[in-house]
């Protein structure tokens, strides 16, 4: 099936029917495999990656997984872990030793902030932020820098970075750079720009109905057998079998879903535009995003399921708005079938240092929504009667 589209093969890659011949992939819930001999046994061990051994790093539901998130990516290879912060950290810890640095992005999400100055930097590695433009990654490039990281679109202000340039910038210094996918895993590649690694939280749109949690990297197989691999193995941020199984459904129907997310957030993005109550839309299939020609390019065409809006006047009036909303759930997760809306400054980046939340101007009267696949004309008068109680 290699000359198919990559829709047909997130239908149809499996890791092979077992001799009942079942047309939906079986779960295997099993913490090891049984070898037919004591010579089986040690050859499987001594293999570097072995096939089926114990399902901390081998299942037949994980190899599924990954196969559909290297399709995915156009990748060599892919991992996946329990999570999306398990993935991250598993990128870090492969990469990253004693001594070396890293530059993330200021803009991303509140608990890789987190990871990063409360966890990683114990191990002595250094990890400073950027605010700004592609000259501001250049000028805080060090000799010890290893690793860069970035979000595009960043989570919650829909920051938009140029994945060429940066990785240019990245290979110059001899360094690798990671980028986070969560917002437009169908349309934007990351790799295709010249990317060495992509990370994802499974957990929104690739199992897309909020059921599970999960994280996947993709990238050369080189770097992912080599240097991610070996963590992931001892480690032990293992995705369970049932988990990799749920996600491998979701992903199915990720195109379908993206496609969908996208036609509606842009309708109702649109909309907000013209309401008095609301100060500013961010949302990259607007004219008036600031990025739109770079993140449509990126994003092929897509702009994404996740509309940020700046609600005149303050947290009274903002929460007033969410409290007010109908066909909207208050949770901080996003990529769900279901739409979801969250206070980001309380929430999701209420432990963010303040002056990062300033620097990306994150203030208290931002609001998240995650556009789900309810009939967009339910989701319009439920943004109206919230809007109406402002």
């Amino acid at each position: 099936m290699s000359d198919k589209h990559i829709t047909t093969h997130l239908v149809r890659d499996t890791a092979g029917r077992t001799a009942f011949q079942e047309h939906s992939e079986g779960l295997f819930l099993t913490s090891s495999f049984a070898f037919g001999s004591a010579e089986e046994a040690a050859e499987q061990f001594a293999r570097p990656m072995a096939e089926y051994v114990y399902s901390r790093f081998s299942n037949p539901n994980i190899k599924t997984l990954n196969k559909r998130v290297a399709t995915l990516e156009s990748a060599e290879m892919a991992l996946s872990t329990a999570s999306g912060m398990s993935a991250l950290l598993s990128v870090v810890m492969g990469v990253c030793k004693a001594g070396d640095s890293i530059l993330c992005g200021g803009n991303v999400f509140g608990a890789t902030v987190q990871l990063l100055s409360n966890t990683v930097r114990k191990f002595g590695v250094r990890v400073d932020y950027v605010f700004g433009g592609i000259d501001d990654w250049r000028q805080a490039m060090r000799p010890e820098t290893t690793l860069l990281i970035v979000e595009t679109p960043s989570n919650p202000m829909i920051e938009i970075t140029d994945l060429a340039a940066l990785a240019d910038i990245a290979h110059q210094n001899d360094a690798l750079l990671a980028v986070d996918n969560c917002f437009c895993p169908w349309g934007q590649r990351p790799l295709a720009w010249g990317c060495d690694l992509v990370i994802h939280s499974a957990t929104k749109y690739l199992d897309g109905q909020g059921r599970v949690l999960g994280g996947a990297i993709a990238g050369s197989e080189k770097l992912l057998g080599e240097r991610i691999y070996p963590f992931l193995r001892s480690g032990g941020p293992a995705i369970s079998p049932f988990s990799a199984w749920t996600i491998s459904r979701g992903m199915e129907t990720l195109g379908l879903r993206m496609r969908a997310h996208c036609e509606s957030a842009l309708t109702l993005a649109s909309w907000l535009e013209t309401q008095p109550q609301v100060t500013r839309v961010l949302y990259t299939g607007l004219p008036s995003h600031p990025a739109q020609t770079l993140a449509l390019q990126q994003q092929n065409g897509l702009g994404g399921g996740v509309i940020t809006l700046q609600i005149k006047g303050g947290r009274d009036e903002t929460w007033r708005f969410i409290n007010a909303l109908s066909c909207f759930s208050i949770t901080a997760n996003f990529g769900d079938v279901k739409s979801t809306v969250t206070h980001p400054a309380s929430t999701t980046h209420s432990r963010a240092p303040e002056y990062a939340r300033l620097r990306m101007g994150l203030t208290e009267n931002w609001v998240r929504l995650s556009i789900g696949l309810e009939y967009v004309e339910d989701l319009r008068e439920g943004l109206a009667q919230g809007l109406a109680a402002i």
